[in-house]
This record gives structure tokens, C-alpha cells and sequence, in this order.
């Protein structure tokens, strides 16, 4: 206990060299903190944007359909595969989807596009579809309604309303079939390649278009719980990974957004590396400037008995209830700060990430930054004191003595 009172004490000698080390420890915890939690919350809009706008966060379709979009590789009888989902009690919810590659024509404009067929009831629990309409009404089982995307609309001339052709190719025999639509609303996700390409019809029209009868070609999947979707071990993708299907997490489809969540975890180790050898040598030059400054009092405790051990213990305690100190200051200021910006978010605009559109991002909080990351910073405090003890406990009285007088 006197070893305690006696670091704490010796803490204490210079106010200010102290609160000035506990502030650099402190900040660099806070950076630190903020750093994870903003990476974390990039992260979570990153990939809820990527699965919550249309592709979902699984999908089971015909193996090699989705390298190339081949229409003729369809699911020809989805019954079992969606009975085996219903079943799944991981599974929150799913959309059955035909993807139809085609033509489609106004009065005054032609273009390519991709045409999803949709059951418009399911859509409505994966897809951004019906809050994505910025004009008309969403699909409401009409056999001739479409959904166009704003840039598209406005290629083609065509408002809510107006007819469009859609052209397109039967799987069987690859004959040109044509259906004449209604644009009945337009969307915009915000996405230049969705807002530019894509139309959405309802799921039976679509089958009947290019002759699927009851085929389709994907099935899309969101679960209870979104990590769920990475675990490759899930009887999810254990129950449909049979034969010629397939099923893919997001991560599959999405190997660019994959790589920038790996990056963007690679940055914050070398962001808290640079931040706690700064705090690292600030610990370690107030350590060694307090040593400096007692070179008299520590060669009069070596000269009565005090052991190197002993003195070795009292710097590193001085470091310990120092890294103490600092990471309950760093744990209060970094908590309210990330809580605050995990509500009113960090103002960055809207921009483009990776084809992502993003706006703003708002931090995480995470129970690691009040835990494991203060327990780092304590040991690297602790590891940093290392080297000022080892020279506390090899003070010569002698030498100490004749170098303060």
C-alpha cells in the first residue's frame, strides 16, 4: 500500500508534466475511438446500402447464371428451394426474381436495359424499390404496369403514363417477343448504372415474356440477423448449395466493397499504431524526465536498502495508475463524443464510394472501445515503462548523488 501512495505521490510532483502526458494518452484514446467508430459506421452503411437497395444479402440462383446473366440458366422449379427457405428459421424474408436482357422503346427514344420481374408484395421486404419512386405509384399487380429509373425516363422521352415497348429474346427458342407497358412510376436510387438500366414488372408478366412458365432465375434473401450471411456454415447455404444451384452471399457478388471493408480495418490498425507510439514516447519521455528530477531522493532510497526491484515496481506503478488516469478521461470524453456523432452523424455531403452512394455517415459505438482499446493503451503504457524502470533500478548512489549536487 505505501508503494501506492508513494507513486501516486510522485505523479503528483509536477502537475503539469502529468496532466499534459495524461491529455496526449487521453486524445490519442479518443482518436482512436472516434477512428473505430467512424470506420465501423462506413462499414455498416457501406454494406447496408449494397444489400438493402437491391441485391439483398444472399441470393440463390442456376449455377453461372450470375457471371453472365444467361437467361437460359433458370431455376425451372423453385417449389422445393422456397419450401426449404420457409422452413429456415434464419431467414426473414425472400423475393423470387426473373432477369430479363432486352430493348426498350418509346415514341422517341430506344435503349438497353435489364427488366427484373418481380413479385411486388416480397419486393417490398429487400429491395429499396417502393421508397426509391419519385414519381407515379409503385407496382400495384397490373399486368402492363413497369418501373423505370429517372435516368431512363428521361432518355426515353416518357413520364407516368406514357406506353413503352419492351423487346426481348424466349429462352427456348430465342425468338423476339415484344409487350406493350405503361410506365406507372419512376425511381431513382441514386445510382447511375440502376437509374440508367433497369425496369421492374410484375414477376408473371415477366415469365411470360421470355416463356419461363414457372422459372426463375433468382431467388433473394435477407436474414434475421445480417452477420448470418457470411457464415458459410449456415444450413442456409448448406440446404441450397446442391447440384447445378447455387447460393452466394452478398460478399460474393460484392468483392470490390469486400475489399474496400478490408482496407478500410487495415487503416485503423495503422492509425492506432501511429497514435499509441505517440502516446508510447510521451509516457516514456515523462517517465525518464521524472527519474531526472529525483536522481537524489532514488540514490538515497538505493543507499538505505531500497532494492532495483523496488524501485523498478514504484516507476512502473507511477506508469499504470498514469495509463489508469488517462484512459478513464479518454473512455468518457471518446464515448460522449462517438454517442454524439453516432446521432447527428459526421456532415461529409453526399459522394460515391466505390459506386455506393453515401451520405454522411454517422460513427458505432462498440463495447471494444471502452474495453479492449483502453486495456491496449494500459499495456502499452505498462511496456513503455519498461526501459525507465530498468535505469531507476540500476541507479548507482554514488554516481546519483554527485551528479544532483
Amino acid at each position: 500500500m505505501l508503494i501506492v501512495k508513494l507513486a501516486w505521490r510522485n505523479l503528483f510532483r509536477n502537475t503539469r508534466r502529468t496532466l499534459l502526458t495524461v491529455m496526449l494518452v487521453s486524445f490519442s484514446l479518443v482518436s482512436l475511438i472516434l477512428t473505430d467508430g467512424m470506420v465501423k459506421g462506413m462499414q455498416e452503411k457501406l454494406v447496408g446500402s449494397v444489400t438493402q437497395t437491391l441485391t439483398g444479402e444472399a441470393q440463390i440462383h442456376k449455377k453461372g447464371f450470375w457471371e453472365e446473366l444467361d437467361e437460359k440458366k433458370f431455376i425451372d422449379d423453385p417449389a422445393p428451394i422456397i419450401n426449404e427457405i420457409l422452413l429456415n428459421e434464419d431467414i426473414q424474408t425472400f423475393a423470387p426474381r426473373v432477369i430479363v436482357g432486352g430493348m426498350i422503346a418509346s415514341p422517341y427514344n430506344i435503349t438497353g436495359g435489364l427488366i427484373y420481374g418481380v413479385d411486388a408484395d416480397r419486393e417490398l421486404g429487400i429491395s429499396k424499390l417502393k421508397k426509391a419512386i419519385i414519381e407515379g405509384a409503385y407496382l400495384s399487380g397490373s399486368p402492363r404496369e413497369i418501373l423505370i429509373g429517372k435516368s431512363m425516363s428521361d432518355i426515353l422521352e416518357v413520364s407516368p403514363g406514357d406506353r413503352i415497348v419492351i423487346s426481348a429474346a424466349e429462352v427456348e427458342n430465342g425468338e423476339i417477343s415484344q409487350e406493350l407497358f405503361r410506365v406507372s412510376g419512376i425511381f431513382e436510387f441514386g445510382l447511375a448504372e440502376l437509374d440508367n438500366s433497369l425496369g421492374f414488372i410484375n414477376l408473371k408478366v415477366a415469365q411470360s415474356l421470355i416463356g419461363l412458365d414457372k422459372g426463375i432465375h433468382q431467388i433473394v434473401v435477407r436474414f434475421n440477423n445480417p452477420e448470418n450471411a457470411l457464415d458459410l456454415d449456415n444450413s442456409f447455404y448448406q440446404d441450397s448449395n446442391k447440384g447445378d444451384i447455387e447460393a452466394l452471399s452478398w460478399i460474393d457478388y460484392n468483392p470490390s466493397i469486400a475489399s474496400l471493408i478490408g482496407m478500410s480495418n487495415y487503416a485503423t490498425v495503422i492509425i492506432g499504431v501511429t497514435l499509441f507510439l505517440v502516446a508510447t514516447f510521451g509516457v516514456i519521455n515523462s517517465l525518464f524526465m521524472s527519474i531526472y528530477e529525483r536522481l537524489y531522493e532514488l540514490g538515497v532510497a538505493k543507499a538505505i536498502g531500497t532494492s532495483g526491484p523496488e524501485l523498478m515496481s514504484l516507476v512502473i506503478l507511477e506508469a499504470v495508475l498514469l495509463g489508469i488516469i488517462s484512459c478513464i478521461l479518454g473512455c468518457v470524453l471518446g464515448y460522449f463524443a462517438n454517442s454524439w456523432f453516432a446521432i447527428h452523424g459526421i456532415p461529409f455531403g453526399t459522394y460515391d464510394f466505390s459506386g455506393v452512394i453515401l451520405q454522411g455517415i454517422h460513427t458505432k459505438v462498440a463495447l471494444e472501445q471502452v474495453t479492449l482499446l483502453p486495456l491496449c493503451v494500459i499495456i502499452l503504457v505498462l511496456l513503455s515503462a519498461i526501459y525507465p524502470a530498468i535505469f531507476a533500478a540500476r541507479i548507482m548512489p554514488v554516481e546519483s548523488m554527485r551528479r544532483s549536487l
